[in-house]
């Protein structure tokens, strides 16, 4: 029998992965004092054309936190921030942190409904949108709910680029009802308040998972979460201190929150931000900002893959690339080396577990398990402790398939009011992920599938990420996506879809074959269906939930 408590991954372990150059600070605003008193002239956020010094983000935010005060806003209150990649999204987190508020990062395709069940549920008393947005919904949404401090911007603040791609060119429009962030704070002073002495079990944030079961619920990541995980994974992915880190991945997801933003305070570095995902855009930025790091979800490297025009000089700067957010493909990783010259390493997490929790070390590459051909996602992060359970909780053996368990520093104490799903998704405080994997004697893991997305065919157990790595070899998959439909004979069968490479023409007929002459006969899929793009969300990941509905629909 396995004994995960006797962590067999540290002898992995280096001294680097260990190392820590200074101690982790309580919070990340004690962080970014740090490095306004360090490094006050260098920049902190870079956005198109535009550069902002700590010094410029310091004063600018502490004009956030004053105004917000004199509205009477202050401790413990909730401030929901519903931005793009943009320099007001860092600004407002950190005036609200400067108050001793909690953020409330919302997501920016969110609809009126949506915003509406995070507004009520988190009590949220004040919010930063778009002023696009706010003229589109969310000032309906606002209304008719209780928050009353109302805040607005735009993506056109700072840059003067306008690139066409990605932001609108429509006339300004400060809505009547709310006031202009950047305005206001100016107008507030850039005088520090009053320190509000956070300490690691404050709460900083209210994360509201994706719902993909039921409602969103809200994970409270606290201040030590946030600190302690960025300092973490910056030692054990060898993060270079005062680099450029690009931010492909959205801030308010939990991945740009820590691995972004936190990470770039945490090392005085630079946040390179370009308002939201589009590949031209990507690779200017990049060619540009020459940045050292990145993390974003395979199906955004599988995009810039795809562009035209895209060089190996465009990833000529980086040290380190990561991925996490959406499954890794082992092919995606050969295709990406071969073409660029640079090996994409795995991480893994959950917002429960304050972005990642398993991650690939810097200094090696992830094994590949023979058998299913599955890449391996990494190995627990200093001070976490990783089980692979049963049904019944009982570890099972390495190599045996089970759910992942996580214990660690980065873990949520819950969910926002809502102790019955904190207890049953937290029991004993160790996080019960609903991800099926595996470890090996070693400690390298390596998730399988959801437990939800399992198919039954004919009683055997098919995961879809299985299938979806054989697909992914094809040389003329771009993207590919498995699900189970009702079948009449089997109970559930497979069904892939799948989005094509620009130019490299195949046919849904010559796709099943070539997962038959590859898989058992239960896994392969019956059935290709070819689309020019597969849904995803905002942060990249493919929405099997989506075709599982397209598929039941006659």
């Amino acid at each position: 029998m396995s004994s995960y408590a006797a962590k067999p991954w540290l002898a992995l372990y280096d001294d680097a992965m260990l190392a820590t150059s200074q101690a982790t600070p309580a919070s990340t605003l004690q962080a970014f004092r740090r490095a306004v008193e360090r490094a006050p002239e260098v920049t902190a956020l870079g956005y198109f054309d535009a550069r902002l010094s700590y010094r410029d983000v310091d004063d600018l935010s502490n004009g956030v936190a004053n105004h917000l005060r004199s509205r009477g806003f202050g401790r413990g209150d909730r401030l929901a921030i519903m931005l793009q990649n943009i320099p007001q999204f860092v600004l407002a987190l950190l005036g609200a942190w400067k108050l001793g508020a909690v953020a409330v990062p919302v997501n920016p395709m969110y609809r009126e409904r949506e915003l509406s069940h995070v507004l009520a549920d988190a009590s949220v008393s004040a919010i930063v949108c778009s002023e696009t947005a706010w003229h589109d919904f969310v000032g309906a949404a606002v209304t008719a709910s209780s928050v009353g401090i109302r805040l607005t911007t735009s993506e056109l603040e700072f840059q003067h680029r306008n690139d066409p791609r990605v932001l609108k060119q429509v006339e300004r429009q400060l809505p009547k009802d709310a006031d202009d962030l950047l305005d206001a704070a100016r107008l507030a002073g850039v005088a520090a308040p009053a320190d509000p002495r956070l300490e690691p079990d404050d709460l900083a944030l209210i994360s509201y998972t994706s719902g993909t079961s039921g409602e969103p619920k809200g994970a409270i990541n606290t201040h030590g979460n946030i600190a302690i995980n960025a300092a973490t994974l910056g030692n054990f992915s060898g993060l270079p201190h005062g680099c450029v880190i690009f931010g492909l991945a959205p801030l308010f997801h939990i991945t740009g929150m820590v691995c972004q933003i936190a990470s770039a305070i945490d090392i005085e570095g630079t946040l390179a931000l370009a308002y939201r995902f589009d590949p031209g855009v990507v690779l200017d930025a990049l060619m540009e900002y020459r940045p050292a790091y990145m993390v974003g979800p395979s199906t955004a490297y599988m995009a810039l893959m795809a562009q035209p025009d895209v060089s190996p000089e465009h990833f000529s700067s980086f040290q380190l690339l990561y991925s996490g957010g959406a499954p890794l493909p082992p092919a995606v990783v050969d295709t990406f080396r071969e073409r660029f010259g640079h090996y994409i390493r795995n991480g893994y997490g959950l917002t429960e577990t304050t972005a990642g929790c398993i991650v690939v070390p810097a200094s090696m590459q992830a094994p590949i398990d023979p058998e299913s051909g599955t890449i391996s996602i990494g190995i627990p992060v200093p001070d976490t402790t990783v089980w692979i359970l049963d049904d019944n909780g009982n570890e099972v053996p390495f190599g045996e398939p089970g759910e992942i368990v996580v214990d660690g520093p980065m873990v949520v104490p819950g969910y926002w009011n809502k102790p019955a799903e904190t207890e049953a998704a937290l029991p004993g405080n160790r996080m019960h992920t609903g991800d099926i994997g595996f470890m090996d004697a070693e400690g390298w893991v390596y998730v399988v599938d959801r437990k939800k997305d399992m198919i039954n065919a004919s009683g055997f157990k098919v995961w879809p990420r299985e299938v979806e790595d054989v697909l992914y070899t094809h040389p003329a998959v771009r993207e590919a996506a498995v699900v189970g439909v009702p079948d009449s004979y089997r109970g559930e069968t497979v069904k892939a879809y799948v989005s094509l490479r620009p130019g490299e023409p195949a046919a849904a007929k010559e796709l099943i074959t070539y997962c038959r002459q590859r898989l058992a006969a239960y896994k392969y899929p019956r059935e290709v269906e070819l689309l020019d793009e597969l849904p995803k969300t905002v942060t990249g990941k493919i929405l099997r939930r989506e075709l599982r509905s397209r598929a039941e629909q006659p």
